[in-house]
């Protein structure tokens, strides 16, 4: 047999380069500095980034993009716990990572080391796996491992854990040992059917409902099954509604989709509580979803499928049970009620007309929000104005808070797949910046938009300088309402008018710091510059551009609608 000698970082880089790597986002320690020459030597694509968190970030963005494990590498203690909030975003969204996270030595494991805490027992909990390498001949077997874990099921990130012994460390590896499993470098890496019995209770269930609706998740787009979804939906002519998760499940355009559900809808809600059969696809079913468990009504026939079964009848009581794959078990569906497709389709003829009616009244009823001449700008009119000049391969990065709940109920994706990405898996601020280093990255030519809060971009502006120096041309507006306004408004809505505490921020020119920092800057106060403004930005693509966009200061005015949590809605909360 023959061997070869290298230490466990140049082992571990070998291993990742035969899996064809994502970009890595890191900031080296010590323990890790042999992995860090192997990438160097063997020409691996690797970045500095300024925060830990801002790696993940932007390796979830990448991932979310290309279906492939992101990659993000930290040091112990400071630099493996600054990981968590990232991990905990990949992991409830369902986005594969590799994360190799640097330890102790530990023949001093223990003794006060610098640095040293308890990092695996913090950040067990928030992965999908975590992996401790105590065997450096072992490094093979367990980065495949890595793999696997990470893109199979529903995807995850997966902690790869390296005491600096094992990284500095030498062995003899059996030559044989380095390859990689070709099924598990992207999602998904393998498929489940649901059973063939609860498939056809499911179909009958479907093809006999007057009013069914299909909600669909980010499942959806860990499965690929955009042409499955569209397929059934046409085929049993169902109104499809989607989470701001699986948002792009379908073309927002197409006139089957009726937008989002949940907290904020446009009619979603209210054809849910009308419908007689729901069908749930690759959906959690979590609090924003259901409108905080108030949807769907419980005398509903409610179908759910989902990869996970611990899912199903979490939230929501469920009829019937699909456990596997979305596409795989959409298909099957499909197959079952292709027959009578016809027949369903001439009876549901009326139903479909009263969403094209329905949809038009929101439309028409809307349209004075999007075309708002308001100083400082409507939200609104800024969504109008980003959706006229985007071009269908684009792909808009929202940050967490307000800029996903806006751009979930107004904006629409032109195409099925990840054209809209919301960090809805901890919805914590800060994504924005960093995804849309990541997306860009991973999208190659197609121009990528981000939109963030000023206190989400105030948390990650040094990342600027990251973007600058990778040479990334995306365009990254900046919502100026010179407050943390998601915060703002509920404090407005539950306490009245004038009762802010710690909620507002400096006044700051955003385009003048990122024209310090070597960037494009754009600053817009008047509503009838912004398509100019978004064009010029895409039209730059040597260098980042910032776009401050000068938004409302009124509190009432930060929503697009009244949050269920505080008040009843009421006619005239949102533009509907």
């Amino acid at each position: 047999m023959s061997t070869v000698s290298m230490n466990g970082g140049r082992a571990l880089a070998e291993m990742l380069k035969l899996h064809d790597p994502a970009p890595m986002f890191g900031m080296a320690g010590f323990q890790l500095l042999p992995f860090y020459e192997a990438v160097r030597e063997l020409g691996l694509t690797h970045s500095l980034i300024n925060d830990e968190r801002c790696g993940i970030f932007a390796a979830d963005a990448w991932a979310r993009v290309t279906g492939r494990p992101g990659i993000c590498d930290a040091t112990l203690g400071p630099g493996a716990t600054n990981l968590l909030t990232g991990l905990v975003e990949s992991l409830n969204a369902g986005v594969p990572l590799v994360v190799i996270v640097g330890n102790s030595n530990r023949d001093h494991s223990w003794k006060n080391m610098t640095q040293e805490t308890r990092q695996s027992a913090m950040l067990e909990p928030a992965v999908k796996s975590l992996i401790r390498i105590e065997q450096g001949l072992r490094i093979p077997e367990l980065v495949r491992r890595a793999y696997s874990v990470a893109t199979s099921g529903r995807p995850g990130p997966v902690i790869l854990d390296v005491p600096e012994d094992i990284a500095h460390g030498d062995f003899e590896f059996p030559a044989d040992d380095f390859y990689a499993d070709p099924n598990t470098i992207s999602i998904p890496a393998m498929r489940s059917r649901p059973g063939r019995d609860v498939l056809a209770q499911a179909a009958e269930k479907l093809g006999n409902a007057e009013r069914p609706v299909i909600l669909a998740g980010g499942g959806v787009h860990l499965s690929g099954a955009y042409d499955e979804l569209l397929n059934l939906a046409e085929a049993i002519q169902s109104p499809v509604a989607q989470t701001l998760s699986g948002k792009g499940a379908i073309p927002c355009t197409h006139p089957l989709s009726v937008g989002l559900f949940g907290r904020w809808s446009r009619i979603a809600n209210e054809l849910i509580e009308s419908s007689d059969c729901l069908l749930s696809v690759g959906c959690k079913m979590g609090e924003i979803a259901t409108k905080r468990y108030t949807l769907p009504p419980g005398e509903v026939p409610f179908i759910h499928l989902d990869i996970v079964a611990e899912e199903i009848g979490r939230t929501t009581p469920t009829d019937i049970a699909l456990w596997g794959d979305a596409a795989e078990g959409l298909r099957d569906l499909h197959e079952l009620v292709a027959a009578d497709a016809d027949a369903i389709q001439d009876r549901r003829k009326d139903y479909l007309a009263e969403i094209s009616k329905r949809m038009t009244e929101w439309r028409a009823e809307a349209e004075p929000r999007y075309t708002s001449d308001e100083r400082p700008i409507d939200m609104s009119r800024m969504i109008r104005e980003l959706q006229g000049v985007m071009p269908e391969d684009g792909i808009l990065v929202v940050d967490g808070g307000f800029a996903a709940h806006w751009t979930g109920l107004l904006y629409d994706s032109q195409r099925s797949g990840r054209s809209y990405i919301a960090n809805r898996g901890f919805a914590s601020i800060g994504y924005g910046l960093p995804g849309v280093i990541g997306a860009q990255l991973g999208a190659s030519d197609s121009p990528v938009v981000g939109l963030t809060g000023d206190a989400g971009f105030n948390m990650m502006i040094g990342e600027l300088e990251t973007a600058r120096r990778l040479g990334l041309g995306f365009t990254l507006a900046v919502v100026n309402n010179a407050a943390s306004g998601y915060v703002k408004a509920l404090q407005h809505n539950m306490y009245g008018q004038g009762s802010y505490q710690s909620s507002d921020l400096d006044e700051t020119n955003y385009a003048n710091v990122a024209r310090e920092m070597g960037c494009h800057g754009i600053r817009v106060e008047d509503p009838a510059e912004l398509g100019s403004a978004f064009s010029e930005g895409m039209a730059e693509r040597d260098k980042p551009t910032i776009i401050d966009v000068v938004v409302t200061r009124d509190p009432s005015k930060m929503l697009p609608g009244v949050d269920s949590r505080t008040m009843v809605v009421m006619k005239g909360d949102r533009p509907a």
